[in-house]
C-alpha cells in the first residue's frame, strides 16, 4: 500500500490533493505567473504558502521561471516547480526546461489548460501541450476528473527525481476546482525511491585498479557528475597524489587554492589544467561527458566512471569504462589499492604553473586600450571580494569564458547553462539559487546581451528582497559572436547593441545601481555592493577585445 500523510479535509479539491502530494515529495519553491487558466491550481499553492510549506515567486516572464527552477535543481538536486497558464505561458517555459533536461536535473512543470470540452476544435490559447512538451519531458500527463490525482502527482515527481529530468502535469481549467473523490489523500515518497549508490562490477574495478597501479603520472578530471561527492573525490586524489582538473561545469568543486587543483580544462580554462592533462599518462574521468568545449585528450589511457551507463564511451572507446556511483566506486578502488603508495608529489609542479599563470593574469588585468576595463581585471577584483560561500550563476558569452579562465574559486558554487548554453540564463538562475539557499550570498555574472533578455526580473528580485549581487559586463556588443564572425572570415554584422544605463535602470526598478568605468574603481564598487542589502547591479564598462 502506498504511504500517505497530510490527509485532506473532505472539501479538498483535486488541486489541493495534488499540491499536498508535491509538498510531501519536497517541492518547496514554485516560480511562475498566476492567470485565468490556472486559478484553481494557484489557489492550492497559495494555501500551502500560507502555512509556510511552499514559497511562490511571481516572475515577469515564464522563461525566467523555468531557468530559476532549473538552477534550483542544479544547486540542490531536488525539483522545483514552474506554474503557468495554458498556451503562451506554457510554451514560454520550453527553453528553461531544455536547460534542465540537458543538464540532467529534476524539474516539475505545472501548466493550465483550456476547458476539456474545447480541446480539439480549437479555442483561445489552446495549444496541444502534450505534443509541445513531448520531446523535453520524461513524463507528461493531463489531469482528468477520473484520474488517480495523488498517484499522478507522485509519478510525475518519481520520474523527475529518478531520471533527473523534466516532468509535466497539464491541468484543464475546470478540473482544478473539482472536489477530490471521497477518501482522497496526498501521497508521500516513502517506499517509492530506491537508493542510487550503484556498485560497479568487480572486474571493472580490478581493471581500473591495475591501470592506476601502472601509471606514473595520473590525473583526475572532475566532471559535473562529481558534484554530490566532491569531498570524497578530493580525498581520493590526496591519498594517491593526483593532479585534479575540472570541467567548466564542475568549476568550484575543488578550491583553486588547493595544492592539487589545476583549474578548469578547455576553452574556458587555464594553461595549468591543459599542461597537467597533456603531461599525464592516465586520466581518471569522473562524471564528465567529453564535450568538445572541455577537450579531454582521447588518446590517453582513460578510466571513465559514471552513474549513467549511456555516457560511458559515448563518443569514443575508453580504456576502462566503469558503471557505478562515483563515491562507491572510489571507495572500492581505494580498498583495492590500499597498499599502493602515493605517486610522485605533483604539488611543486602545480604551484610553479599557477605562479606563471597568475603573473600572466596580472599582465592582462593591467591592459588598457582606453575602451573599457579588461575582463582579467574584473574577475581579479571579483576573486578578492566574492564571499567564500557564495553561489555564482553565470550566463553565456565572452563574460563566461573569462569567468572560467580568471576567477579563482574558494568554496563558491557555480551554476551555468551547460549543454544548452542558453543566453539569458544568468539572472533568472540567481533567483532560483536564492530560493534554494537564501542564507548564502548570491552572485549573478552576465554580459549586456544576456541580461537584456530577462532584465525585467530585477523587479522580481526587488519584490522578494532577493539580495542578488549582479556583476554586469557591458561592452555594448555580442562580442563572442563578433569573434566567431571574424574567425570564420565573415564581416562583423548585427552584433552591436544599443544599451541603457543599466545602473540607472536598476535604480528605477528599486534596486541599487553602481557604474564602473575605470579599473581603479572596481574594488570599492564591489566592496560596496557586497555590503549593501537587497539586489545590486554593478555595471562594468568592459573592452570587448580584452577577454
Amino acid at each position: 500500500m502506498n504511504s500517505r500523510d497530510k490527509n485532506e479535509a473532505p472539501s479538498a479539491t483535486v488541486s489541493d490533493i495534488m499540491v499536498a502530494t508535491l509538498v510531501n515529495w519536497g517541492v518547496f519553491a514554485v516560480f511562475g505567473m498566476v492567470g485565468h487558466s490556472n486559478l484553481g491550481l494557484a489557489e492550492a499553492v497559495r494555501k500551502r504558502c500560507e502555512t509556510g510549506e511552499m514559497r511562490f515567486f511571481g516572475i515577469r516572464h515564464e522563461g525566467a521561471a523555468a531557468f530559476a527552477a532549473s538552477a534550483f535543481g542544479k544547486l540542490t538536486g531536488r525539483p522545483a516547480a514552474c506554474l503557468t497558464i495554458a498556451g503562451p505561458g506554457a510554451t514560454n517555459l520550453l527553453t528553461g526546461l531544455w536547460d534542465a533536461k540537458l543538464d540532467r536535473v529534476p524539474l516539475l512543470a505545472l501548466t493550465g489548460q483550456v476547458d476539456l470540452q474545447f480541446l480539439g476544435p480549437g479555442s483561445f490559447q489552446e495549444v496541444d501541450l502534450a505534443a509541445a512538451f513531448h520531446a523535453v519531458c520524461c513524463f507528461s500527463q493531463t489531469v482528468l476528473p477520473e484520474s488517480n490525482h495523488a498517484e499522478l502527482a507522485a509519478l510525475a515527481l518519481k520520474n523527475a527525481i529518478q531520471k533527473r529530468d523534466v516532468a509535466h502535469l497539464i491541468f484543464p481549467n475546470q478540473v482544478q476546482d473539482l472536489p477530490a473523490p471521497p477518501g482522497s489523500v496526498a501521497f508521500s515518497p516513502a517506499g517509492r525511491l530506491p537508493e542510487t549508490a550503484v556498485s560497479p562490477d568487480p572486474d571493472s574495478i580490478e581493471k581500473a585498479a591495475a591501470l592506476l597501479r601502472g601509471a606514473k603520472k595520473p590525473a583526475l578530471i572532475m566532471g559535473y557528475g562529481s558534484r554530490g561527492c566532491a569531498e570524497r573525490v578530493i580525498a581520493f586524489a590526496e591519498r594517491f597524489g593526483l593532479f585534479v582538473i575540472t570541467t567548466f561545469k564542475a568549476k568550484g568543486l575543488i578550491p583553486d587554492l588547493h595544492p592539487l587543483a589545476c583549474g578548469v580544462l578547455g576553452l574556458s580554462g587555464t594553461p595549468v589544467a591543459g599542461l597537467a592533462m597533456n603531461g599525464a599518462d592516465l586520466l581518471l574521468v569522473l562524471g564528465a561527458s567529453f564535450a568538445r568545449h572541455t577537450g579531454i585528450n582521447r588518446k590517453k589511457d582513460i578510466i571513465q566512471v559514471d552513474l549513467d551507463s549511456q555516457i560511458l564511451g559515448k563518443f569514443h572507446p575508453v580504456t576502462a569504462p566503469v558503471w557505478g556511483d562515483i563515491a562507491t566506486t572510489l571507495g572500492l578502488l581505494q580498498a583495492s589499492l590500499a597498499d599502493l603508495p602515493p605517486k610522485p608529489d605533483p604539488r611543486p609542479d602545480i604551484a610553479a604553473r599557477w605562479a606563471d599563470w597568475r603573473a600572466e593574469k596580472e599582465k592582462r588585468a593591467a591592459q588598457n586600450r582606453g575602451r573599457g576595463i579588461s575582463s582579467a581585471a574584473v574577475f581579479a577584483a571579483m576573486s578578492r571580494h566574492t564571499p567564500q560561500n557564495a553561489v555564482i550563476t553565470v550566463d553565456v558569452g565572452n563574460n563566461t569564458y573569462s569567468f572560467g579562465r580568471y576567477f579563482e574559486c574558494k568554496a563558491q558554487s557555480v551554476l551555468m547553462s551547460g549543454y544548452l548554453g542558453s543566453i539569458g540564463y544568468g539572472y533568472p538562475a540567481a533567483m532560483g539559487a536564492f530560493a534554494a539557499a537564501p542564507e548564502r550570498p548570491i552572485v549573478a555574472v552576465t554580459g549586456d546581451g544576456g541580461f537584456a533578455q530577462y532584465m525585467a526580473e530585477v523587479t522580481t528580485a526587488v519584490k522578494y528582497s532577493m539580495p542578488i549581487k549582479h556583476i554586469l559586463l557591458n561592452n555594448s556588443e555580442l562580442a563572442k559572436i563578433t569573434k566567431e564572425q571574424k574567425a570564420a572570415g565573415k564581416p562583423v554584422w548585427e552584433t552591436a547593441l544599443v544599451n541603457p544605463d543599466f545602473a540607472r535602470y536598476a535604480e528605477l526598478c528599486g534596486a541599487t545601481g553602481i557604474r564602473v568605468e575605470e579599473a581603479g574603481d572596481l574594488d570599492s564598487a564591489l566592496s560596496r555592493a557586497f555590503s549593501l542589502p537587497g539586489p545590486v547591479t554593478v555595471e562594468i564598462i568592459t573592452d570587448p577585445e580584452l577577454v
